[in-house]
């Protein structure tokens, strides 16, 4: 991908050194942020599996769950048989809330007046019509299809024979490999997406004075990621296009001649896979709610070995309040603390990434207006993003599938699928010393 080639729709712009960067134009924004039923951006989401709820919040038994994704509400259950089903939330009869429903009989009953619904929204049962009656086999409510994997649940809401579920390393690994979480964000998903391929917030936004004691040391260097990160803010950003989306290479001074490189992912539609060593990743996958509110799913997958999962747990909810909002949020301005500024950390709130993140996003307001922003040289990942998505949207309109979506077993491979933080050595060509990781993560599958 040539940054120079980015189409003119995103307007010009200079950034004051005599460069030009694009701007996205309202109407492109607008594609991009609407994700609600007949939006071009909604229908093109509709094309990908997405993970509506975490496997756990839905136990054998369990209550039903009432979800709100890409701007429609439904009801989520799992049957008796432990199948489950993802129905629109208003039964066909009287409109009554199904996420009150009775999980009994296969399917769902409607607590108004009884109607049952099976797994794929067919009515089995209407107890108040005649004997004999065959007016339920007329009644098709909407359901769309649903699978568990990697402790997620997945479901497909968009036209004809679902595509195949991405064949994801983290979804189909041990469960001891894979801690998963979720978490509120009040904001468009595009902000979440775009804050994971930023490599130079990095520098800033989670920035430590002093380190945590359990900060890793990079793979071939001596110092944690963020000590690289603080010693050089002004890394080295190109992009490469995949067939999954992009990969992210941002190159900084590891010292003595030698190079830190952190090669992080774009995934179509709206997931993040970032380094987490080589022996595996960290996912952040930012699912719309609605236009002004998304959840951030994430994963912890460890190809190597098991996970510490009981401190990870222990690391996440204690930093959670109710309704999977961090505790620092945007209505108590995340608790900065100015001392914690001098002696701790750069943004004084806490070392918990996720509220980093949150900051970062919530408070570019619910819809980011990216027609007055000012794009530099190191947002080149984030045009070329908005370009890929964009590009994703006139496929769908013009009758195609997008990027990422196949019916192919033989095409539901991800090899190439990797991420990267390690130091070179000084006379090493990055380009070449990277892919020595590809390798490494193919041989380790």
């Amino acid at each position: 991908m040539c940054w120079a080639s980015l189409p003119s729709r995103y307007g010009r712009r200079s950034n004051g050194a005599g460069g030009e960067k694009p701007m996205l134009s309202p109407e492109d924004n607008a594609l991009l942020t609407q994700t609600g039923p007949g939006t071009p951006g909604g229908e093109m989401l509709r094309r990908y599996w997405h993970p509506v709820a975490l496997a756990e919040e839905l136990p054998l038994g369990g209550a039903p769950l009432h979800v709100r994704i890409l701007g429609e509400d439904l009801a989520l259950f799992r049957n008796q048989y432990g199948e489950l089903g993802l129905l629109g939330i208003h039964c066909s009869h009287r409109a009554a809330d199904l996420s009150y429903a009775r999980v009994e009989d296969g399917g769902l009953r409607c607590l108004y007046h009884g109607w049952l619904y099976d797994v794929h929204g067919n009515c089995l049962e209407q107890p108040g019509e005649p004997e004999g009656s065959t007016f339920k086999d007329k009644v098709k409510h909407l359901a769309y299809p649903c699978v568990e994997a990697g402790d997620l649940i997945l479901a497909y809401m968009g036209p004809g024979e679902p595509p195949l579920v991405p064949a994801y390393e983290f979804l189909t690994a041990p469960e001891e490999s894979v801690f998963t979480s979720k978490v509120f964000s009040s904001c468009n998903y595009l902000q979440g997406n775009e804050g994971n391929i930023d490599p130079v917030h990095l520098s800033y936004l989670h920035r430590f004075l002093r380190e945590d004691e359990r900060a890793r040391a990079v793979v071939g260097g001596t110092g944690s990621s963020n000590s690289y990160f603080t010693h050089d803010v002004s890394p080295t950003i190109e992009v490469e296009e995949t067939f999954f989306g992009l990969r992210v290479f941002s190159v900084r001074d590891g010292g003595d001649g030698a190079s830190y490189v952190r090669v992080t992912n774009f995934v179509y539609p709206n997931m993040a896979p970032n380094p987490q060593g080589v022996d595996g990743f960290n996912i952040n996958w930012h699912v719309p709610i609605d236009d002004t509110h998304h959840w951030k799913f994430r994963v912890n997958f460890k190809r190597g070995g098991p996970l510490d999962k009981e401190q990870l747990r222990e690391d996440f909810y204690s930093q959670m309040g109710d309704g999977w909002v961090p505790r620092r949020n945007l209505s108590n301005r995340f608790m900065q603390d100015r001392e914690e500024m001098v002696a701790t950390s750069f943004i004084g709130m806490g070392r918990f990434f996720v509220v980093h993140d949150q900051y970062a996003t919530e408070t570019q307001g619910a819809i980011q207006d990216r027609s007055v922003e000012h794009l530099g040289t190191t947002d080149k990942a984030i045009a070329a993003h908005r370009r890929l998505l964009l590009q994703a949207i006139r496929a769908v309109q013009e009758g195609d599938d997008p990027p990422n979506v196949t019916h192919d077993p033989a095409h539901n491979d991800y090899e190439d699928l990797i991420c990267a933080d390690a130091i070179v050595p000084a006379g090493e060509d990055w380009r070449a010393s990277w892919r020595k990781y590809l390798k490494m993560g193919a041989a380790a599958r």
